[in-house]
C-alpha cells in the first residue's frame, strides 16, 4: 500500500501543472493562426525588401522632402475628420434603432446599413456628376463619412441589442437622467464596438484610393499610385507605402493603448428582457429629419446618379459583356470570402479567448493589410510571384492570386465578426465538453463552430461585399482578359463614358446589398 502511495505521489508531481497546460494550449492555438499572420506580412515583408534595395541615402533624401509631410498632415486631417463623424453618426443611428420608441426601425436599421453596398468611387462620380466642380478636403470626408458610417452603426446596434439593461434601469433609479446614463453607462458597455468600428474607418481612409483620387484631395494612396504608374519615382512611392504602413501601425498601437483597460470580454445578459425604450417626444421630427438628410447624402445621390446614367445608356451596352463581368465578379467574391474566413476564423477565437501580449500583436498585425493601398497589396504579390519560380510557374496572373491578394486585403473585417461572436460565447461549455471526454475537434464541431456561426456569416458577407468593390488590387492582379464590374466600371469612368459605366456601377450596388441586408437583419437584428 505504501509503494503504491508513493507512485501515485511521484506521478502527481510529474505531471504539468495548469498554467504549463494552458501555456502549451495558447501555444498549439497561435499556430493555427500563423497562415493569417503570414499572409497579412507578406506586403510588409515587400516594402521592407524593396526600400532596403533602394538604399539609405536615397530613403533619407525622400523623407527630407517636404511632400512627405504635407501627405502625412493631408491623410491624418481626412482621417480624424471621417473617423470623428462616423462615430458621431452611427452611434446616434443605432442608439435610435435599439433604444427609442422610432418607429420603422427595421426599415431605418436597411438604409443606415446599405450605404456600405456603395463603392466610394461610385459615390465620388455621382457627387462630382450631380455637383460639377466639387473637389478638396470637405466633399472627400463628407463622401468617405456617407460611405462608412455604417462600420460604426452595424457592430454598436449589435452591442446595444446584446448589453443587459439593469445597469442603466439602476442609474436611472439613482436619479440620472437619459444623457447621463447613456454617457456614464451605455457608452461604456458599446465602447469596445465603436472603437473597433471607428478603427475600420480610419484604416478605410488610410487605403481608399477611389474616392480622393476623383474628388482630387492627395493622400497616400493618390502619390503612391501616381509614382507606381508613371513610373519616374519607384523609391518615392516605397517610401510613402512605408510611411503609410508605419502610420497604420501608430493607429494600431493608439487603439490598443486605449481599448486595454476594458479588454475584458462582455458575455450577453442572462435576463433576456428588453430594455426600457427613451421616448422621443417632440425630438421625433428632428430624429426623423436627420435621417431622411443621410439617406438622401448616402443613397439618394448616387441612386439619381446611376439612374440617370443607365437610362442614357441602355441602348450602348452590350448586355453579354455585363453578365460576364458579373459572374467573374460573384465568383471571385465568392471564393474570397471563403478563403478570407478559413484564414480568419483561428485568429477570431485566439484572440477573443487569450488575454495575451500575443495575441494583441497578432490581431494588430492582422488589421495592417487593411491599411495599406490595393496597389500596394498588388504589387507586393506581383513581386512574390516575379521572384520566386516556383510561384511565377504557377500563379502569376492566375485567379489563385488574385483571390489570395483579396484574402491579404480583407482579413480585419472577417477577423472582428468572428471575433466578437466568439467573445460572446461563454468558455465554460467548452470546459464540460472537455470533461466529458469530447476532444478538440469534436468540441470545435459541435460547440464553437455553432456558437460562432453567425460571426463567420456576418464576416463573409462583409468580405464579400468588399471584394465586389475592390479596384486596384484587382486591376494589378487579375489574370489577362479577366473583366470584372469594378474594372469595366473604372474603365469606362476613365474616359467620363458615364453612361456605359452605369450598368456596372448598378449591379456592384445591387449584388453588395443582398449581403448588407442580411447582414443588418443578423447583426442588427432587434427585439421586436
Amino acid at each position: 500500500m505504501t509503494s503504491t502511495t508513493a507512485d501515485r505521489d511521484r506521478a502527481a508531481t510529474s505531471r504539468p501543472g495548469p498554467a504549463l497546460l494552458r501555456r502549451a494550449g495558447s501555444a498549439a492555438a497561435w499556430l493555427w493562426c500563423l497562415p493569417a499572420v503570414i499572409a497579412a506580412l507578406v506586403p510588409v515583408a515587400y516594402l521592407a525588401w524593396r526600400t532596403t534595395e533602394a538604399g539609405g541615402a536615397a530613403v533619407l533624401e525622400q523623407l527630407a522632402r517636404p511632400r512627405l509631410t504635407q501627405m502625412t498632415v493631408n491623410t491624418l486631417l481626412l482621417s480624424a475628420a471621417v473617423t470623428a463623424a462616423c462615430l458621431v453618426i452611427g452611434t446616434a443611428t443605432a442608439y435610435l434603432v435599439s433604444r427609442t420608441d422610432l418607429r420603422a426601425r427595421t426599415a431605418v436599421n436597411l438604409a443606415a446599413s446599405l450605404p456600405l453596398a456603395v463603392p466610394t468611387y461610385v459615390a465620388a462620380f455621382s457627387w462630382r456628376a450631380a455637383f460639377p466642380g466639387t473637389e478638396g478636403f470637405w466633399i472627400s470626408a463628407l463622401v468617405l463619412t456617407v460611405s462608412s458610417f455604417p462600420y460604426v452603426h452595424l457592430p454598436v446596434a449589435a452591442a446595444l441589442s446584446r448589453t443587459d439593461p439593469a445597469l442603466e434601469e439602476q442609474s436611472r433609479i439613482l436619479g440620472d437622467g437619459p444623457w447621463r446614463t447613456f454617457f456614464k453607462v451605455t457608452l461604456r458597455q458599446i465602447a469596445p464596438a465603436a472603437v473597433a468600428g471607428a478603427l475600420l474607418c480610419a484604416l478605410y481612409v488610410f487605403h481608399d484610393f477611389g474616392a480622393v483620387s476623383i474628388l482630387r484631395y492627395e493622400t497616400f494612396t493618390t502619390a503612391i499610385y501616381s509614382a507606381w504608374r508613371l513610373g519616374f519615382d519607384r523609391t518615392g512611392a516605397l517610401v510613402l507605402s512605408t510611411a503609410l504602413a508605419v502610420l497604420a501601425l501608430i493607429l494600431l498601437g493608439g487603439e490598443w493603448a486605449a481599448t486595454a483597460p476594458g479588454r475584458r470580454a462582455r458575455r450577453e445578459s442572462s435576463s433576456g428582457r428588453e430594455p426600457a425604450r427613451l421616448r422621443l417626444g417632440r425630438a421625433a421630427p428632428l430624429a426623423y429629419l436627420g435621417l431622411a438628410g443621410l439617406t438622401v447624402l448616402s443613397l439618394g445621390v448616387p441612386a439619381w446618379s446611376l439612374i440617370r446614367w443607365t437610362l442614357d445608356g441602355v441602348s450602348t451596352t452590350d448586355p453579354a459583356e455585363v453578365w460576364t463581368a458579373a459572374w467573374t465578379s460573384l465568383s471571385l467574391s465568392a471564393a474570397a470570402a471563403t478563403l478570407t474566413m478559413a484564414l480568419v476564423v483561428p485568429v477570431g477565437l485566439y484572440v477573443a479567448r487569450h488575454r495575451s501580449p500575443l495575441a494583441a500583436v497578432t490581431e494588430r498585425l492582422v488589421y495592417l493589410g487593411y491599411a495599406l493601398p490595393g496597389v500596394v497589396i498588388g504589387l507586393s504579390l506581383v513581386f512574390l510571384a516575379i521572384n520566386l519560380d516556383w510561384v511565377y510557374e504557377r500563379f502569376y496572373q492566375s485567379v489563385p492570386l488574385l483571390v489570395f491578394g483579396y484574402a491579404v486585403l480583407l482579413l480585419p473585417l472577417g477577423m472582428g465578426a468572428v471575433k466578437a461572436s466568439a467573445a460572446q460565447a461563454s468558455p465554460q461549455l467548452g470546459q464540460v465538453a472537455a470533461s466529458l471526454g469530447a476532444g478538440p475537434v469534436r468540441r470545435f464541431a459541435t460547440i464553437t463552430l455553432p456558437l460562432t456561426a453567425p460571426g463567420i456569416a456576418a464576416g463573409a458577407a462583409l468580405v464579400f461585399l468588399t471584394a465586389m468593390k475592390e479596384l486596384p488590387a484587382t486591376l494589378l492582379l487579375r489574370p489577362a482578359g479577366t473583366e470584372t464590374l469594378a474594372t469595366r466600371l473604372w474603365t469606362y469612368t476613365d474616359v467620363a463614358a458615364f453612361s456605359a459605366a452605369a450598368p456596372y456601377a448598378a449591379l456592384i450596388v445591387v449584388s453588395s446589398a443582398v449581403p448588407i441586408w442580411l447582414l443588418s437583419r443578423r447583426i442588427g437584428r432587434l427585439r421586436p
